[in-house]
């Protein structure tokens, strides 16, 4: 079950609201400007796409609460793919706009604030600069900020407002809960409303108490001896605390002068509130939990401090690749929290995955896919999904079809046949999907535009999304058998009509229809010259469907061989054409009401046909596909998927 936002309404509390950046890695100039949600924020797309450069932005401008050390490194600065190393950009800027303040967040910030009012009400906003400059191999930066373009110095205390909390990918959270010193669980425990109170706290005062104990535990005891105790041998006096640090004051005293003899005692080293909280460290009662438990208990320390009603600062959490460690179930039960949390506690949460688990299951509107050197928002005012899109997508977009978000290329197929041959087809002809990066989807004959409609932008003279997908459908002219037994096949008028009504439906920017002939991918094979083959594959496909347990003998083979040598003499006995041979086919074998045959099966049958022909004569078969009319469609849709050039439809 897809996320739903909730939809609770505007509220006052800042956010980060608009992200500019220019220069930095690989976004030039005129650079990104990226619009963020109030609450959650999800960065998608495939490796080197640009996610974890938004959030390091981000941290460059706003630092982080655990205070991690980020340096700009000439690197960082922008240099056009194919540029020289003298042609390097010299500076970067990075802006960060915030909006929604609430009377007492504002007060934080009224010296930068822009506030604009009208007869009813007062907003304000801020906008935080971050700008680096390169020379003679330094780097110098500085953060101002203001309502406009040109700020002022922001000063510490405004900035540790503004700080964000980070969660690095791979992040080894067993590390990050253990005793030491500026240990990540200190620092959130410290900033939390119980330890206001540092000087006279219950935990110092605890160690107080503890301390003394310790100090009495090593000072030697004056009191009466009884009988009993005169007996007491030597051992048991020299196991005493007291007695050693007698023993350790003694050597002291002799390697002191007497102008300064030196004396020491036992305690506790520092009893001050941080110290203590250094030497905490927070476990799962389970004895052997794994990392992603370690994972899942990092996260929750790190929402702590967030959630506070008492912090005044700004409440953004920055988590990359959140689904490290964790399996499926718990990505799940994870990105549900979150999404409640942070609706409910009006958390800012911008995370990047590379996980289709969740990117099935977070609501669309949230959704960034990065790709080249752009964001693309799919918010309901940046697309062309309609509002039924979205609720569809909510039902039926599965982990599976999710695999669009990461793919270089996309193929939309209507139907089992197409969705296991193309990848077949492709590797043959020497165009492997997975090395190209890309997906197949079955999104069904119904579906087209409810999934193509998320790669077509709203606005496309701001940016289109550069990924070409490829709707690979049937025609659906059926040819006709008259009254005399003569096959009629569609007139050219007919066909023609009908693909314009599928290519005005379909196609739209980077999005592509690749029709059928006349019929279907079942009837194109049968029209081909790959005609006998289709023809064993239905055969094939009926023996096995009628035998689960045995499947497809040797014996059987051979009945299918001698099956397909009498009815191709039968069909030349009847002087029957190609054309009217592949209607029989599909007409009377594959979709026979009273014995029709599973087109997933005959798809696969033909699949390991044509791959084992793949494997005697590589040279061969390739040929015969990239030359036969019949299949021409499906070679275009792979080449344009794969952004191969000369692709005509």
């Amino acid at each position: 079950m897809k996320l739903i936002l909730s939809h609770r309404g505007v509220i006052d509390q800042m956010y980060l609201s608009e992200l500019y950046i220019k220069n930095f890695r690989k976004y030039g100039n005129p650079g990104l400007n990226l619009k963020f949600n109030q609450h959650l924020n999800v960065l998608v797309g495939e490796n080197d796409s640009g996610k974890s450069t938004i959030v390091d932005a981000i941290k460059f401008a706003l630092s982080t609460h655990n205070n991690d050390y980020v340096r700009l490194d000439t690197e960082d600065f922008h240099l056009t793919k194919g540029a020289r190393e003298e042609e390097r950009a010299t500076e970067i800027e990075i802006i960060c706009v915030f909006k929604g303040f609430s009377v007492d967040e504002a007060k934080n910030f009224l010296e930068w604030l822009k506030i604009e009012k009208d007869e009813e009400t007062t907003t304000y906003s801020l906008k935080v600069i971050f700008s680096a400059k390169r020379k003679n191999k330094k780097i110098y930066y500085d953060v101002t900020a203001g309502g406009t373009n040109t700020g002022k110095y922001l000063n510490g205390e405004a900035r540790n407002l503004l700080k964000t909390t980070y969660l690095k990918p791979l992040r080894d959270a067993e590390i990050e809960m253990t005793s030491r010193r500026n240990s990540r669980l200190s620092q959130v425990l410290i900033n939390h409303s119980a330890f206001e109170n540092e000087e006279e706290h219950e935990l110092v005062n605890a160690i107080q108490d503890a301390n003394a104990r310790i100090m009495d535990y090593f000072i030697e005891k004056e009191k009466e001896e009884t009988e009993d105790e005169t007996v007491k041998d030597d051992f048991t006096k020299e196991n005493t605390g007291a007695q050693i640090l007698k023993d350790i004051n003694e050597y002291l005293e002799n390697f002191s002068s007497n102008r300064n003899i030196l004396k020491s005692r036992f305690n506790i080293s520092d009893i001050k509130l941080k110290s203590i909280l250094e030497r905490l460290q927070l476990n799962l009662e389970d004895t052997k939990p794994g990392l992603g438990s370690h994972n899942i208990l990092f996260i929750a320390t790190e929402l702590l401090s967030l959630q506070q009603k008492e912090y005044e600062g700004l409440k953004l959490a920055l988590i990359e690749e959140i689904e490290a460690h964790l399996h499926t179930q718990a990505q799940m039960r994870l990105i549900e929290f979150l999404q409640k949390r942070s609706d409910e506690s009006d958390i800012q949460i911008i995370l990047t995955t590379h996980s289709t688990s969740l990117a099935s299951k977070i609501p669309l509107e949230t959704m960034f896919i990065c790709q080249d050197d752009k964001v693309f928002s799919l918010n309901p005012n940046q697309t062309r999904l309609l509002k039924g899109d979205y609720l569809f997508l909510e039902r039926f977009l599965d982990s599976t079809k999710a695999d669009l978000f990461f793919a270089q290329g996309v193929i939309m197929v209507e139907g089992d046949a197409e969705n296991i041959l193309i990848p077949t087809i492709a590797k043959i002809i020497g165009i492997p999907l997975s090395k190209n990066g890309i997906t197949v989807l079955n999104v069904g004959s119904t579906a087209f535009l409810r999934y193509s409609r998320i790669f077509i932008r709203a606005n496309p003279e701001h940016g289109t999304i550069n990924i070409p997908v490829s709707c690979v459908t049937d025609l659906d002219v059926k040819p006709l058998i008259d009254e005399k037994d003569n096959l009629i096949s569609p007139s050219p008028g007919q066909i023609e009509e009908k693909r314009n009504l599928i290519t005005t439906r379909l196609n739209s920017q980077n999005v592509k229809a690749f029709i059928s002939p006349i019929w279907t991918l079942e009837h194109d094979f049968a029209r081909s010259s790959f005609q006998e083959d289709l023809l064993k594959a239905v055969l094939w496909a009926k023996k096995i469907q009628n035998s689960d347990t045995i499947g497809l003998t040797v014996n059987k083979k051979e009945q299918v061989e001698e099956d397909i040598t009498k009815y191709i003499q039968s069909c030349r006995i009847k002087n029957y054409s190609t054309e009217r041979i592949a209607y029989e086919i599909y007409e009377n074998i594959v979709t026979k009401k009273n014995d029709k045959v599973s087109k997933a099966i005959i798809a696969q049958c033909l699949s390991d046909i044509l791959l084992e022909k793949f494997k005697d004569n590589p040279d061969s078969i390739k040929t015969q596909i990239l030359s036969d009319p019949m299949l021409e469609y499906i070679i275009n849709a792979i080449k344009y998927a794969a952004g191969i050039s000369e692709v005509t439809e």
